[in-house]
């Protein structure tokens, strides 16, 4: 970045004073988001703070754990008027309705294991939060996600948390390069979490001992079928439990109740081998088992990819990277063969078990912390 006059890059990478640079954050009322946001209005940023309202003003599927619910709302403005900072909350309600949650009980529905966190973050914050944030002219977005933005030859570039055990490069693998350019993450280089919680307690934050989140926010308890059977009336239907030829084990109360590689809780008991859950039939309302080597997958057909590379993704016949297929796997080497711009194979090297559709595969450098981008896994096996 060229500039001509006498200031430095200030820690948001602008040439001008902190007072002068607007930087919008989002804040979800918990710890990691409201230390970013305390930590600049400290360094004298002109900060505001905005919190999405999401789902039943946080009356209908209220819980402890969950975030941008009643509880959280109030965390979040009582942190800016701490800090002395504005403060506003959206009705993004309806938004979040129809890009997040309807399609997380329809791909359940299909037999998958969606991730609605990445296609919250995709959807709704790094898109229309982001434009929200452009026309309150901000210079920058920040969030207090586990991530670092480095600035590489080519622009910005994505890279795992300093921290592994924090990193959630898993969940913002669709971040375009575009939003790169505006987003900032604060907390990326960070050690730990304690480190974290030692500057919410330095800046003398009401929510400095607020437990994490654990659960998608808008389902309580992880109680997934409860949530699908109230998007989805209906969608509980019993069924049989078949082997992969088709013979009748037993019988369940819902496929949405089941996930791939399931073992526990099928209650078909007397079989000399343990079984697993290999595959889920909607259509035949079919909760597919057999041994555990029939989850072994290699090969992984990956569509609707995000490429973070300098080079276009289709400019090779193979990249040799890292992939992740769970968000709390390691990443394991694998061969991606791209198909078009936004398809591919991937190969691994070795066979991961429990491979479902619906999952994100996350691509990584194998020989540094950068993040390549990733796709959606489908259809099924």
């Amino acid at each position: 970045m060229s500039h001509d006059g006498a200031l430095p890059l200030n820690s948001l990478g602008f040439a001008k004073a902190p007072q002068d640079t607007r930087v919008v954050v989002a804040m979800s009322g918990g710890v990691d988001s409201s230390v970013v946001a305390a930590q600049l209005a400290e360094e004298g940023y002109d900060v505001i703070g905005v919190t999405l309202q999401l789902y039943d003003h946080g009356a209908a599927l209220a819980k402890k754990g969950a975030c941008c619910a009643g509880r959280d709302i109030h965390d979040a403005r009582r942190v800016a008027e701490e800090m002395g900072f504005p403060h506003y909350v959206l009705d993004y309600e309806n938004v979040f309705k129809d890009a997040v949650i309807d399609e997380f009980a329809d791909s359940y529905l299909a037999g998958a294991t969606p991730v609605p966190c990445i296609r919250c973050n995709e959807r709704v914050k790094f898109k229309d939060l982001l434009e929200t944030a452009k026309d309150l002219d901000a210079d920058c977005m920040a969030t207090g996600h586990y991530i670092q933005r480095v600035m590489g030859a080519n622009g910005p570039e994505l890279h795992s948390a300093a921290d592994a055990n924090r990193d959630q490069s898993y969940f913002l693998f669709s971040t375009k390069p575009e939003q790169l350019d505006y987003l900032r993450f604060p907390l990326g280089h960070l050690p730990s979490k304690d480190a974290t919680r030692a500057l919410a307690a330095k800046y003398g934050l009401s929510v400095a001992d607020k437990p994490d989140s654990q659960d998608i926010c808008f389902v309580p308890n992880g109680n997934y079928a409860q949530v699908i059977e109230k998007l989805r009336p209906g969608a509980a239907d019993p069924g049989d439990i078949v082997d992969p030829e088709g013979n009748v084990l037993g019988s369940h109360n819902g496929v949405i109740h089941y996930t791939i590689g399931q073992r526990r809780g099928l209650g078909i008991g007397g079989l000399a081998d343990p079984l697993y859950v290999v595959k889920l039939d909607v259509d035949k309302k079919q909760v597919v088992v057999g041994p555990k080597d029939m989850l072994a997958t290699r090969k992984i057909p990956v569509r609707e990819i995000n490429w973070l590379g300098d080079e276009p993704f289709t400019s090779r016949a193979e990249w040799h990277v890292a992939v992740r297929v769970r968000s709390t796997r390691p990443p394991r080497d694998a061969i991606i063969r791209p198909i078009s711009d936004t398809e591919a194979e991937v190969e691994l090297f070795v066979a991961e078990e429990g491979v479902s559709p619906g999952q994100a595969c996350v691509f990584y450098d194998t020989d540094s912390p950068r993040i390549f981008g990733g796709g959606w896994i489908w259809r099924g096996y």
